[in-house]
């Protein structure tokens, strides 16, 4: 089974990588195939809603995102890591989200309203780490991920939520925050009855 792990972070080796680090290794450990997408290292454009996917369900802008695509509507399970930044996700997340607007119109075209009330594509997860302790700080980001992976066809999970984790790398001062992590990796490909 392949497992798609997106880190959304425009820091290398900050809190939400480390924790989706963990998560992916403990997919492996259960026989899962990882592929993993830096959003960092990506060079895409924002979605210029020119309707260009709506009858093909394809996107007209030439970037890389032409590679990430296949990855995001078939892998049966997707893993997104993002700090939070001012209550959302950082520009080069929400970037991709944003993009993904060719898959909801490819949704739109391949499914009935009826047959959109299933996911058949598989689950996605969120891992999200703020550094403040705000009582609504994951609520925006959640409700972006929720309609990320329902345009992937894909059910939303839930997922990690990490509060008042300041500073690159603090979070490998919380052991417990990583083994949960890990269970979690775990946990999302023995539950899957997809097989991909």
């Amino acid at each position: 089974m392949k497992v798609l792990g997106i880190y959304g972070s425009p820091r290398k080796n900050g809190n939400s990588d480390l924790l989706l680090d963990q998560v992916l290794e403990g997919a492996r450990s259960v026989g899962a195939e990882i592929e993993k997408v830096y959003v960092r290292d990506l060079t895409i454009s924002g979605c210029r809603e020119c309707g260009g996917c709506d009858k093909t369900g394809e996107c007209v802008i030439p970037d890389e995102m032409e590679k990430i695509y296949p990855s995001l509507w078939n892998a049966p399970i997707i893993f997104l890591s993002t700090p939070i930044f001012f209550y959302g996700l950082p520009s080069q997340a929400k970037t991709l989200v944003d993009r993904s607007q060719a898959m909801w119109s490819k949704r739109m075209l391949e499914k009935s309203p009826e047959q959109r009330k299933r996911y058949d594509h598989g689950r996605g997860y969120l891992i999200a780490v703020g550094a403040t302790k705000g009582k609504n700080l994951f609520e925006g980001v959640q409700l972006s991920a929720k309609y990320f992976f329902d345009a992937l066809d894909k059910n939303y999970e839930g997922g990690l939520f990490f509060r008042a984790v300041e500073g690159k790398g603090k979070i490998t001062e919380q052991p417990a925050a990583l083994k949960e992590a890990y269970d979690l990796g775990v946990t999302a490909v023995q539950t899957s009855n997809i097989e991909r």
